[in-house]
């Protein structure tokens, strides 16, 4: 009989959507085993422990699309697709409301548990709500998240939650270099344990086949071509918006898929954004769709000031840049404050069209 997860993955090569890629025959072959898995039933109605999946690999190599397939496929009823990112910012969330709140209100969130831990009534109101956990996009650079995924995942497993993750680094490459690290070793540890660990390493990277060969900067003439890229590169997953946590604020991009982001000039330039905010976009996001950027002039020199240091942030992460603008890069901003500054801003646009730069992967 056939899985769910293959009949999915066949249907949508049969309809064109998706390219056979033997390199993918390795997580599909995984994604079954974790299917039947979560269909066997422990003794007195108890679920069995289930290892879980964590699939790694540079980006574009199919991790997303292919997570997006088995969660739809899986019958388990109990299950939560969110972005790591998302559901870390609630975790955080939920320690702030537990060491706020008395026994009357922790009780009303939490139920009834013993002592001042916050990660075990944490972890048993996760599990209530879900048995299979999917998980997009795996990083750590926060050390706050660093510190507490250890605990928080182990506990998890106690109550049975099964994971299914991606990431763009190997278990031991995260939080790499990272303050403390070694209090978080015990965490890569906790995945190897508990996890089927498949690398897409050796797929073929079919975004950046397309993106190499497209016009990545737009003017109005082509908003069409801009959306078609957009589409075809999402390849029919939803959108959703990410979280993130920047020095303790929590700047929300609305449109994202996976790694690839889309916003407005005014979304990014228009708002009171700094370095910081930029550079965590930047380190984000592998792709970063940016429309309706306007003809600049010393009436909104501000925000010509931000498309610069945005800028600045995408070229130094290897971040690619998909843009609908006003006029072609030299046109943008030829008089008011910082004119000469945008110069360089022109470069670094031109040289992002390249196809030496679209080739490039980032770590």
């Amino acid at each position: 009989m056939t899985s769910r997860i293959r009949n999915a993955y066949d249907i949508r090569v049969e309809e064109g959507v998706l390219t056979p890629d033997p390199a993918q025959e390795s997580v599909i072959t995984a994604l079954e085993r974790l299917e039947v898995d979560l269909a066997k039933r422990g003794l007195f109605g108890k679920a069995p422990e289930v290892r879980g999946i964590y699939l790694y690999g540079p980006p574009g190599r199919g991790k997303s699309m292919l997570m997006d397939l088995f969660y739809s496929a899986t019958p388990e009823p109990r299950k939560t697709r969110a972005h790591f990112h998302a559901f870390m910012a609630r975790i955080h969330d939920l320690v702030k409301q537990w060491r706020e709140g008395d026994a009357k209100a922790r009780k009303a969130v939490f139920g009834t548990h013993k002592g001042d831990d916050p990660i075990p009534p944490i972890a048993k109101l996760i599990a209530s709500e879900a048995r299979l956990l999917c998980f997009d996009e795996l990083q750590v650079t926060d050390i706050a998240d660093a510190m507490i995924l250890g605990r928080l995942f182990e506990a998890l497993f106690e109550d049975r939650v099964v994971l299914a993750i991606t990431s763009n680094r190997a278990p031991e490459d995260l939080y790499k270099n990272g303050i403390n690290r070694q209090l978080f070793l015990p965490f890569i540890d906790i995945i190897r344990e508990r996890c089927v660990v498949v690398e897409t390493a050796g797929a073929r990277d079919w975004r950046l086949d397309r993106m190499t060969s497209a016009q990545v900067w737009h003017t109005p003439d082509d908003r069409a071509a801009f959306e078609a890229l957009w589409r075809e590169l999402k390849g029919g997953e939803p959108e959703e918006p990410a979280h993130l946590t920047v020095l303790g604020r929590n700047v929300v991009v609305e449109r994202t898929v996976g790694s690839m982001a889309r916003a407005t000039f005014n979304d990014l330039c228009a708002k009171p954004l700094g370095p910081q905010d930029y550079l965590a976009i930047a380190q984000r996001f592998h792709t970063l769709f940016l429309e309706d950027v306007p003809i600049l002039s010393s009436a909104n020199h501000h925000e010509a000031r931000r498309l610069v240091t945005l800028v600045d942030a995408l070229y130094e992460a290897k971040t690619k840049l998909i843009v609908l603008a006003a006029a072609e890069p030299e046109a943008l901003y030829t008089e008011g404050v910082g004119v000469f500054e945008f110069e360089r801003t022109v470069s670094r646009f031109n040289e992002m069209q390249s196809k030496d730069w679209l080739a490039h992967v980032r770590d």
